[in-house]
């Protein structure tokens, strides 16, 4: 899940910076947010870009170069700009179960959640992840340019129940992922006096996929959780504010011996692609439903509350008649026959001969630096979305050869 910009930023080494971006190591001021660690991002000479209403580094130096170091080591990003939103209080579960598709009472403490918060006609607002960080605590996390909209929607659907909904205030977000990436984190664990604790690197070690925990980095207490957006192993930090430059500095110190790298929203977005995850304003939207996007998993139909009772959640009507009609598109993977890179909003036809008969559109697509050929996510009409039918896919007027192959393009070695 990443901020739905409507800028497609499926961006590799080769291709322009948006115009909107400032000249590297800089940050034009009329961007009003801000993430603590902008200072950081300048000195180290980031192109930063403005997404979802941040000023954000949308690379260091070389896209590729990032993308690779984190299938291969690791990479640390900044991703203070997505969403914090605190709902407690006793009924803080089932006015989470009232709000989204998810059925979350049935989370435990110290685990996570992937789901969607949905409009009542089953077009998804915004794909979310909900930690349960304590008895009567969750931590909703959403997309920056949607964290609004999902404060006021949960504010709006948390009324009548015993729950508080608030924006989390002054707090930063970091990750760090890659196949080293607890070889790295493990020994910032607690480091008062010594290079690690023990018990805190334990607890990293042994933190269980969608799962978190408290733990001590660089002597700054955080949250840690096992989720991340890349399809690589990989953490994500809770922390203060006024502390995030102490851990970006840390991560960065013990990790740059290991091979991490400081990476960007293009190699984020890249990553996101190869490992089939969706990206908001492409893959998913508000006419778009958690069935045709392929996620129709984190739809709980069978949820009930306390009394054994349905949970009447915002737009199950809709998403129970959907589960039952046959799709009018469906979202499948694309390999490009050549080395020319599919984009989002390209036409998707069945043969060179039917370039004015699209039957599907492109989604998200760039050069995949791990597989060394396009790929691409799509919507095509059922009849084209068997694996293997040969389609075309119109680029720039050209008419280009393409696959459909099985979604992900890319899983990480076990």
């Amino acid at each position: 899940m990443t901020s739905p910009d409507t800028a497609d930023l499926s961006a590799t080494a080769s291709a322009p910076v948006t115009s909107a971006a400032p000249a590297a190591g800089t940050a034009p001021s009329s961007w009003t947010r801000r993430s603590p660690l902008l200072a950081e991002h300048e000195a180290l000479g980031a192109n930063l870009t403005e997404f979802g209403g941040w000023s954000m580094p949308l690379r260091y130096g070389s896209d590729i170069a990032e993308h690779r170091s984190v299938r291969t080591a690791a990479g640390v990003f900044d991703i203070s700009h997505m969403g914090q939103i605190l709902v407690t209080g006793p009924q803080a579960a089932a006015a989470l179960d009232h709000a989204l598709v998810g059925w979350i009472s049935l989370v435990d403490q110290g685990r996570a959640r992937y789901t969607m918060i949905t409009q009542p006609d089953g077009g998804v607002i915004d794909d979310l992840v909900v930690y349960r960080t304590g008895e009567q605590e969750y931590v909703v996390v959403a997309n920056a340019g949607n964290a609004d909209v999902v404060l006021h929607e949960l504010v709006e659907r948390a009324s009548g129940f015993d729950a508080t909904v608030s924006a989390a205030a002054d707090q930063a977000l970091i990750a760090v992922q890659g196949p080293l990436a607890v070889e790295i984190l493990a020994p910032l664990a607690d480091s008062r006096g010594s290079l690690t604790s023990s018990d805190d690197a334990a607890a990293i070690r042994a933190l269980r996929y969608y799962a978190i925990t408290d733990v001590t980095l660089a002597d700054v207490p955080v949250r840690v959780a096992r989720t991340g957006y890349t399809g690589e192993d990989g953490f994500e930090i809770f922390v203060a504010a006024r502390d995030a430059v102490t851990v970006w500095r840390a991560v960065l110190a013990v990790g740059g011996g290991r091979g991490l790298v400081p990476a960007g929203l293009s190699a984020r977005d890249s990553l996101r692609l190869e490992a089939g995850m969706p990206l908001y304003g492409h893959e998913i939207d508000r006419t778009t439903t958690p069935y045709e996007a392929g996620l129709g998993r984190v739809v709980r139909l069978d949820k009930v509350d306390r009394a054994g009772a349905a949970v009447e959640f915002v737009g199950r009507t809709a998403l129970a008649a959907r589960r039952e009609s046959e799709p009018a598109r469906v979202l499948v993977g694309l390999r490009a026959a050549g080395r020319r890179a599919l984009r989002a909003g390209d036409a998707v036809v069945r043969s060179p001969e039917s370039l004015d008969a699209p039957l599907g559109v492109v989604t998200s697509g760039a050069p995949s630096p791990t597989l060394g050929h396009p790929v691409a996510m799509a919507y095509v009409s059922p009849e084209l979305s068997a694996e293997g039918t040969e389609v075309t896919v119109v680029v720039r007027g050209r008419a280009e050869s393409a696959v459909v192959v099985p979604l992900p393009f890319y899983r990480r070695p076990r």
